[in-house]
């Protein structure tokens, strides 16, 4: 039996991430380049092409993981959860990040492609310095942040940084708000432990 005839099986010919029933193909998992059923998942062209070119998401589709990420096959796990990862920034995608639990490895075999991804770009501040999740940087500007209604003042510093999808932008919090900032105006900080 084919790798298409036993996920169309598995799936009861319906996309495993969405439910549609039209245009449905295998996808295969990267990095795993040996094309098995337990390595690619049963995905709707709509899907496949959100996967493929991340600019093209559109966000609400994505709100059908809230059901799909509750399968036992570790293939679609990861794919909900690389899926969700890149949508974090929207608060309902990163409280289903937070409330998926996947096994050790199924974990590694997700995280494995966003480590690939950071390594090819990573997110740099002002003088060229990479940064990395959960550094400390300081603004090197005033910013105008947009929708909160404040501004947050230059020589604010951010702790415990988290990196996104986009290596231009980071998040963190400033004024007790999460919010999106420019690596660009950020300048990161060594933090030095005084002994006296």
């Amino acid at each position: 039996m084919s790798i298409e005839k036993k996920l169309q099986e598995r799936s009861g010919s319906k996309c495993e991430l969405c439910g549609a029933t039209d245009s449905l193909n295998v996808y295969n998992i990267p990095p795993n380049n040996d094309a098995s059923v337990d390595q690619s998942v049963f995905v709707c062209s709509t899907c496949n092409e959100q996967i493929e070119k991340a600019e093209t998401m559109d966000v609400n589709h994505w709100r059908c993981l809230n059901d799909s990420m509750w399968t036992p096959v570790p293939a679609v796990q990861v794919m909900a959860w690389r899926v969700l990862d890149r949508l974090k920034n929207e608060s309902w995608a990163q409280d289903l990040l937070d409330t998926l639990y996947l096994e050790d490895d199924v974990q590694q075999w997700a995280e494995s492609a966003v480590t690939e991804s950071e390594d090819d770009d990573p997110t740099k501040d002002s003088n060229g310095t990479t940064l990395n999740a959960g550094d400390t940087v300081t603004l090197i500007k005033d910013l105008v942040v947009k929708g909160a209604n404040f501004t947050a003042k230059r020589g604010t510093v951010v702790k415990n940084i988290s990196l996104t999808t986009n290596p231009e932008h980071i998040e963190g919090k400033v004024n007790g708000t999460r919010i999106v900032l420019v690596s660009a105006f950020l300048k990161k900080l060594n933090m030095r432990i005084n002994q006296s």
